[in-house]
């Protein structure tokens, strides 16, 4: 009998494991394609019979793609835009979220599931309003309409930390009351100093939102000097062509800053993820 049992879970750990290995495999598979076509001539991408790896390894494609359009030019419009949108989520999203969940004011409970009502309605309702408002107020083409939202908080992220400041103890802040620190106080040397996991989940995803936006700064951007990385890899697409291989360059490039973020953070990002209240 106890033989049977052990093989079973025997068995199912290696169908777990199988399961984990082809999800692993689906998912990585579109990255490893635009790495090898990153190497490849623009003809060798399409030669029949298709092959993963490079006929002709061809480093060339990375410095061409640099060269093709304002990469640099470009990558700084990112970067600048990035690391504002970062950092007005980092500092709006706990503010926002604490009052929500630990300061017992009227009317709390309400704008809490008007947050979460907000993140039912899909970008593509609100695009012309905003459009519309942004170019009323004169600051199309400008990356006021990409930074200022940041500043303001995104639901998703008010939702995600107040779950997290949901599962602090209210002794904490209590204790703090009791020894004469005010709200400010409470917040800045208890609750914030405990959000470290959380925020980097949000920052991370708000370093995703704003790294490879491309819809929002289409709308919002029509000056190529003004052009995002994302707007700019459009460029290698002509009418009647595309350069597949230095495009593939110039995105492998674009990605390799996700890597890296997602490396070193790995652990406070899993962590953030599994104390925020998503593993639910």
């Amino acid at each position: 009998m106890n033989n049977l049992m052990h093989n079973k879970i025997k068995l199912g750990s290696i169908l777990f494991f199988i399961l984990i290995a082809l999800l692993v495999i689906i998912y990585i598979s579109p990255f490893c394609v635009m790495f090898f076509t990153s190497f490849k001539t623009n003809s060798d991408a399409f030669t029949i019979p298709v092959k993963l790896l490079p006929r002709e390894w061809v480093a060339e494609n990375y410095p061409a793609a640099m060269a093709t359009i304002p990469y640099f030019r470009y990558m700084g419009n990112t970067i600048f835009i990035t690391v504002l949108s970062v950092m007005g989520q980092l500092i709006v999203t706990p503010m926002v979220a604490y009052s929500l969940s630990k300061i017992n004011w009227k009317g709390s409970k309400i704008i809490s599931g008007l947050l979460m009502a907000t993140m039912m309605i899909p970008i593509t309702v609100t695009m012309v309003p905003l459009y519309r408002i942004y170019s009323k107020l004169g600051l199309t083409n400008t990356y006021v309409p990409l930074i200022l939202p940041t500043f303001l908080g995104k639901a998703f992220y008010i939702i995600i930390t107040r779950q997290f400041f949901m599962g602090v103890p209210n002794s904490l802040i209590e204790a703090a009351k009791i020894d004469g620190a005010n709200e400010l106080q409470r917040y800045i040397r208890i609750a914030l100093p405990l959000t470290k996991p959380v925020l980097t989940t949000v920052g991370i995803y708000a370093f995703l939102d704003a790294w490879s936006d491309y819809l929002m700064p289409m709308i919002f951007i029509s000056k190529p000097d003004k052009y995002t990385l994302s707007l700019g890899l459009q460029q290698f697409m002509s009418e009647y062509s595309v350069d597949w291989a230095r495009l593939m360059a110039a995105a492998m490039i674009f990605v390799l800053p996700v890597i890296i973020l997602f490396a070193v953070f790995q652990k406070n990002f899993v962590r953030g993820v599994a104390t925020s209240g998503l593993k639910a």
